[in-house]
């Protein structure tokens, strides 16, 4: 299955941006507490983005872990780069794409992560049997995303602005909970599903817009069965932006859901 598609990073760190900001949960939390990075551990974050799950590891183990985040955006990767030096991390982020072998050794590490990245990857079986072998006897794979249930209002709202037009399916929540947990299941010792829910409560509309435009930006491939070009895009964001005034008008806030599961297998 090829998946010709990668978010634009603007778009991806604003939307961590707005779940922090109206949020009533922190990923953050939940991850460490499910995951309890420890000093000396070896860990490598696939699909690591600007770094957020590597900084968050390196400060959860006082700097004692030996973390290694790879991604395939260059642009990302120096926003990680130039944070390690800010804050005197010693991450080592470095290209990586997951659609190619990985350029470890067999065995070397007691965890890999990878949060809202590698369900993207083209052949699952390739991707997490890297995964595998990368990883020490008993290592732990770590990967989250959303699913199928995450985020109903925001594509309730988009269904009623667009009267019922079919929500394209994402890549994330359509292979999340079935494929890739299956995938994983087959290749790991042993397999769990957790589940993360973050409500996010809009006290406007136009951060809710925010969240729209960064999901759904004019060059995001993944939603051009709703419009062609420039100006089609702007009338749907003038539709949605329509029907989401009606909704707060009517409950005085914009509640949406985040559903995420973990999927936390063993080697």
């Amino acid at each position: 299955m090829k998946i010709d598609y990668q978010e634009p990073s603007k778009d991806l760190l604003m939307r961590i941006d707005l779940h922090e900001k109206y949020g009533s949960a922190n990923i953050d939390v939940w991850t460490n507490d499910l995951l309890k990075p420890q000093a000396g551990m070896k860990i490598l974050d696939v699909g690591c983005g600007a770094g957020k799950l590597c900084f968050l590891f390196n400060e959860y183990a006082q700097g004692q872990a030996e973390i290694t985040g790879g991604d395939f955006s260059n642009e990302l990767l120096e926003k990680a780069r130039e944070k390690n030096k800010q804050t005197g991390a010693k991450i080592d982020f470095q290209f990586l794409d997951f659609n190619e072998p990985f350029k470890f050794a067999d065995n070397q590490f007691d965890l890999c992560t990878s949060a809202f990245a590698i369900y993207y990857a083209s052949d699952l079986n390739f991707t997490f049997g890297e995964a595998h072998r990368v990883l020490k006897e008993g290592g732990r794979l770590f990967v989250s995303g959303p699913l199928p249930e995450n985020k109903q209002m925001f594509y309730e709202i988009i269904k009623e602005a667009t009267n019922n037009a079919p929500i394209p399916p994402m890549p994330g929540s359509s292979r999340f909970k079935g494929e890739i947990y299956a995938t994983i299941e087959k290749i790991f010792t042993k397999t769990e599903l957790h589940k993360f829910e973050n409500h996010l409560t809009f006290p406007e509309v136009a951060p809710f817009m925010d969240y729209v435009r960064a999901s759904l930006g004019e060059d995001r491939r993944l939603w051009t069965s709703m419009f062609n070009g420039k100006d089609e895009y702007e009338a749907l964001v003038g539709k949605i932006e329509t029907v989401a005034k009606k909704w707060f008008d009517r409950d005085g806030k914009l509640v949406m859901t985040k559903v995420i599961g973990g999927i936390l297998a063993v080697k």
